[in-house]
């Protein structure tokens, strides 16, 4: 069962029910879902790689608010894909960066002691994870692991949503709300290199960061509703969701295309109802409102890793935390605040 938070908040360690012999690892494990104090710290069995995956010896992992909606299980819907009772995979995370320490028989692209950053879908809150060799690129040597591990989930949402969703091309106008979040700080990066020109929305101690992402225009939404403004943009990237539907659609091009991505909703349902109303709109006008779900796709982490190699993507670290203090790092996250990333060192 979870066990309490010490006062300075660490997750206890837990003993481990391994055979004498066995080789272990400290790894974070949750039993049933709930809030951060449900996440233990436990000596639990190092996995072994299959034929086509790679053990990797994990140096940092990142969280992000999809880690912190499983770990609660709510909404509700996210059951049905992590498991009805408790969580399918009992180590959280999904990000990491780090070591290949062995790797499996049909595994040719990789070798031990490559560098490798990725997901996956088993854990990644371990000293070590077992990953499908697909699930990795190697770390560029300009990046440190640290970097790296902040990339893969939300950096692969912020392309696809503004290459394959919106198909953003050089002088489009796109806006980013949330642009100093996990997703808008590589979004606001992005579309710069796609060559659009970038209005990012944030609040006002974020303002001079979203300018040094590369941001044409910032508005502090604290002061300035964009939907009230006379300005039109071609994209829509909402991370936030704060405005209403109609509202947010008044600052599109006719022809403009908006990306509800938020994640937020009711606690059974989550953004499902939001998802279909944009859908059914879309069928009413010539605007374009496109909800999606990223999909982890190696060539997509491959064209992340050049924009890193050249300068053009740099990752934001909020806070690093250690792998004992995994919980704080979740409730942080949960509390929807974080300037870019928060990564785990192991």
């Amino acid at each position: 069962m979870g066990i309490k938070q010490q006062s300075k908040g660490r997750v206890p360690l837990v003993p481990g029910a391994n055979p004498a012999g066995e080789a272990t690892m400290r790894a974070v494990v949750q039993h049933r879902y709930g809030p951060p104090e449900v996440l233990e710290l436990s000596e639990v069995e190092k996995p072994h790689p299959g034929r086509g995956d790679v053990l990797v010896r994990v140096s940092a992992a990142s969280v992000h608010p999809g880690d912190y909606f499983i770990m609660t299980g709510e909404p509700y819907m996210v059951r049905l894909v992590f498991g009805l009772r408790r969580p399918r995979h009992g180590i959280p995370g999904r990000d990491l960066a780090g070591t290949v320490a062995a790797v499996g028989k049909d595994v040719t692209a990789l070798r031990p002691g490559d560098e490798v950053f990725g997901w996956s879908a088993a854990g990644t809150l371990a000293e070590y994870a077992c990953v499908p060799a697909e699930n990795l690129v190697s770390v560029p040597s300009n990046v440190p692991s640290l970097s790296a591990a902040a990339v893969p989930t939300s950096g692969l949402t912020a392309l696809q949503a503004l290459r394959k969703i919106a198909n953003v091309q050089p002088g489009q106008t796109v806006l980013i709300t949330g642009a100093s979040g996990g997703v808008g700080s590589y979004a606001v990066q992005i579309a710069k290199a796609f060559g659009a020109e970038v209005t990012g929305v944030c609040s006002t101690r974020n303002v001079d960061l979203v300018g040094a992402l590369g941001a044409d225009h910032v508005i502090d939404y604290t002061r300035t509703d964009f939907t009230r403004t006379e300005k039109r943009y071609d994209v829509i990237l909402d991370n936030v969701e704060a405005q209403p539907l109609a509202a947010v659609r008044r600052a599109l091009t006719p022809t403009g295309t908006l990306i509800p991505n938020s994640g937020h909703g009711g606690r059974w349902l989550g953004p499902l109802g939001r998802i279909i109303k944009a859908r059914v709109l879309s069928g009413f006008t010539r605007q374009q409102l496109k909800p999606f779900t990223s999909i982890g796709k190696r060539q997509d982490l491959l064209t992340l890793a050049e924009l890193l190699t050249t300068g053009q993507l740099t990752p934001v670290i909020d806070r690093n935390y250690p792998l004992d203090e995994a919980a704080d790092a979740l409730r942080y996250v949960g509390a929807g605040h974080t300037r870019g990333k928060v990564v785990i060192t192991i």
